[in-house]
């Protein structure tokens, strides 16, 4: 068995703790236009720097790390390049039955506690990544090159999507702002009949989004699994002059869009019937510059020594059960049906919960850790793969 990579798991650690930085807002505000509400006039200067450096520094980075790692684990789960025959076959057999639990925990997931679920994502794409099993360098390059033009396209799409969504005039945006004021009301006031099925259409709304979704995830994913093909996950060191210009391009292009969409993302959440000049640019270039700001973490991570990082290993080795228990513990301290929280704690109090949770988190996997060689949910993950993956005919 491939030991693991203590640098990769603080890198998967990192990827979960900062996915939960926006998925809060969700588990709070729901699936509307506006992931963070409205704030009211003379909101807190904290929560204006909350919305701010979430919107500059987490949307959008850390899904595509952690869908980048998942597409390097596929490669260090089905190995190099290999001919067909019993070996291959055996190895996507074992990473089908992989995608077959994960899809069903997603959908479990997204159904009973929270919409915003990507297990289900991951494993819809985790079915073609099996494609990609044993192909050529080349052959992969190829399929690449086929996916920037189609996430070109779609990302044209999004951008007239956006656009048109700018010229509502005054009522349209009276009624998005009046949906996401009743979604806010129900998921932390609401009855678990009433939570539910609002939770159960947004899930279905998202899952429907998938259509645009996919495709960037492919990408990212066969990303993961040429980094780990070429050497550059596990063997980073030999890598550092290709990491650094990573890092370098990923800052000089990321950085100014993503703080520009900040200011955005600010403007609009503070004044939503009036959005600022280039809004809608500014977001359709957030898509392109949020994968760019990740693109720089994760190649700061390959190149910090291990000590900056290493504390977050636990975490990233039980990163399945750290996230669905984020979702467990967000839905009941927020939710209606559990303590409420989120119709009264504030935008850098709910960065705080987060913290706090965080912190749980971090003593518990390392606690369970030494006690357990796999978290609870990765051992049942594990226990359902090898079930019959000695036998793929049968």
């Amino acid at each position: 068995m491939r030991a693991r990579s203590d640098r990769i798991d603080a890198l998967r650690g990192l990827a979960v703790f900062g996915i939960m930085l926006v998925n809060v807002f969700s588990v709070v505000y729901g699936f509307g236009s506006y992931r963070f509400g409205t704030l009211d006039p003379g909101i807190a200067v904290a929560d204006q720097w909350t919305v701010f450096l979430v919107a500059s520094f987490a949307e959008q980075k850390f899904y595509p790390i952690f869908s980048f790692l998942f597409g390097a684990g596929f490669a260090l789960q089905t190995g190099r390049r290999q001919q067909p025959g019993m070996l291959l076959d055996a190895a996507r057999y074992k990473y089908r039955r992989r995608m077959q639990w994960l899809l069903a925990c997603g959908v479990l997931h997204g159904c009973l506690i929270w919409f915003g679920d990507i297990l289900t994502a991951y494993a819809l794409v985790g079915f073609w990544l099996l494609s990609q099993a044993g192909r050529r360098l080349s052959d992969m390059l190829r399929t690449l090159k086929i996916l920037l033009v189609v996430n070109l396209i779609v990302m044209l799409f999004l951008a007239m999507l956006e656009a048109a969504a700018q010229q509502l005039d005054l009522q349209g945006r009276l009624d998005y702002i009046a949906d996401e004021m009743r979604a806010h009301a129900i998921y932390t006031q609401g009855s678990w009949s009433e939570i539910t099925a609002l939770r159960l259409g947004d899930y279905f709304a998202n899952v429907a989004g998938l259509i645009i979704f996919l495709p960037r995830l492919m990408l990212l994913f066969l990303l993961g699994a040429m980094a780990v093909r070429f050497g550059w996950l596990m063997q980073p060191h030999r890598h550092q002059g290709a990491w650094r210009k990573v890092m370098i391009v990923g800052l000089i292009v990321g950085l100014p869009l993503n703080l520009w969409w900040g200011m955005v993302a600010l403007q609009e959440t503070a004044d939503p019937l009036f959005p600022p000049a280039g809004a809608a640019l500014a977001r359709s270039m957030a898509e392109v510059a949020g994968p760019c700001l990740a693109a720089a973490y994760i190649a700061f991570a390959m190149l910090a020594p291990k000590a900056i990082l290493g504390w977050l290993a636990p975490v990233g080795r039980m990163a399945l059960s750290n996230y669905l228990m984020q979702s467990v513990l967000l839905t009941f301290l927020l939710q209606g049906f559990g303590f409420g929280l989120g119709a009264v704690l504030s935008r850098a109090q709910l960065m705080l919960l987060c913290a706090v949770i965080m912190l749980v988190q971090l003593t518990w996997s390392v606690w369970w850790l030494k006690r357990h060689a796999q978290g609870p949910m990765e051992a049942l993950w594990r226990r359902y793969t090898a079930r019959g993956a000695a036998t793929p005919g049968g």
